[in-house]
């Protein structure tokens, strides 16, 4: 089985306590890092809440542990650069029997562009942000803040479930490929 993980900082509202808020000095933002695991599909599998100022390498510790123990069946994640610093890799693989796979943007490009793989999980964050609260983190608790964040999605599947009609071709995956290439 083959996950993608990535994270995203969102700023809190003045209710969000100082003990569970910092700053993101890449971003910018005074708030709270969104931890989001999703599957090849983009659906969630692990949502994990912690202050801005958590690096990303540091708290992978503790999700990849956690994935570890909740999903065995677990054998590669595919994540982004900040997943690949202080030996994390050899970590991952020496300790969980799990290849991390960090996914580099090409040299010489600038701007945006769309990666391989992580694409999915940047949807899939995309997707969350749809709903209009999610934009900002307003919860007291991280516990809230992760069941927000995990109804979001469910609201998104049983919308998807209820549709009805046929379903259409994904055209992310014509263009880009499928997601064991």
């Amino acid at each position: 089985m083959t996950l993608i993980v990535d994270s995203q900082s969102v700023k809190a509202a003045s209710t969000v306590g100082k003990d569970s808020r910092g700053y993101d000095a890449g971003k910018k933002i005074n708030g709270r890092k969104r931890h989001i695991v999703v599957d090849t599909l983009g659906l969630p599998v692990m949502i994990t809440v912690t202050p801005g100022d958590a690096r990303d390498e540091i708290m992978a510790r503790d999700l990849l542990w956690r994935l570890r123990l909740t999903h065995p069946q677990i054998t590669q994640i595919w994540a982004d650069s900040a997943y690949s610093r202080d030996l994390l890799p050899n970590w991952t693989q020496g300790h969980l029997w799990l290849t991390l796979r960090p996914v580099l943007r090409p040299k010489g490009t600038k701007g945006f562009v769309v990666l391989p793989r992580r694409w999915k999980v940047e949807r899939s964050i995309g997707w969350i942000m749809n709903a209009r609260r999610n934009c900002r983190d307003y919860e007291r608790l991280t516990q809230h803040a992760e069941a927000h964040l995990n109804w979001a999605f469910i609201t998104l599947m049983t919308r998807r479930i209820t549709r009805g009609g046929k379903p259409r071709a994904d055209s992310w995956t014509k263009k880009f490929g499928s997601d064991d290439s």
